[in-house]
């Protein structure tokens, strides 16, 4: 009780005499260097994030074959019927679908851009200058093994194969 009529007569004191608690906020100068930095960090990262949005060249390339592998695989195992990768390497192309054809079966396709084939292997056999390839997606999860090697015109490589296994494309980017 004591204390709390202390406090009181330092309050009415401190009212009386005008003083008032100091008020903490950021002035206009440190909020401007603040903004300043923001936008000096995000003008930086600019290029990086077209890069990652805007794929070009191998890049693009590796990206749709790869998805088109994952497509075909989903539908073989969604269908409960096999599908195929089906590899036009004469004109760059490949595309997904399910077996028996018809309408909606092409599911995802990939055209191969600013790069070249310099290996295409399925089951172990060199279908580079075939007009169409074709490697069978199964529906219990597996498929046929396949084997693309690509060259871009910067001298750059990846190797995309299929696990077996599980269907499943693995990208190396250094090839040994």
């Amino acid at each position: 009780m004591m204390r709390l009529v202390f406090i009181q007569r330092a309050v009415r004191k401190n009212l009386r005499s005008g003083f008032r608690a100091p008020v903490r906020a950021f002035t206009l100068i440190e909020i401007m260097v603040v903004v300043a930095i923001m936008g000096i960090i995000l003008a930086a990262g600019i290029p990086s994030l077209y890069g990652f949005m805007h794929k070009a060249g191998l890049r693009k390339t590796t990206s749709d074959i790869v998805e088109t592998c994952q497509s075909a695989r989903a539908v073989a195992i969604l269908s409960g019927q096999p599908a195929d990768l089906v590899f036009h390497p004469r004109e760059g192309t490949c595309e997904a679908s399910a077996s028996g054809g018809g309408y909606g079966s092409w599911a995802h396709s990939a055209k191969i851009e600013d790069c070249t084939i310099e290996m295409l292997d399925v089951n172990l056999q060199e279908c580079k200058e075939f007009d169409t390839v074709k490697v069978r997606f199964f529906p219990n999860g597996t498929c046929d093994e396949m084997t693309l090697v690509l060259r871009s015109r910067n001298n750059e490589w990846r190797k995309i194969s299929l696990e077996i296994t599980t269907a499943l494309p693995v990208v190396v980017d250094k090839i040994r």
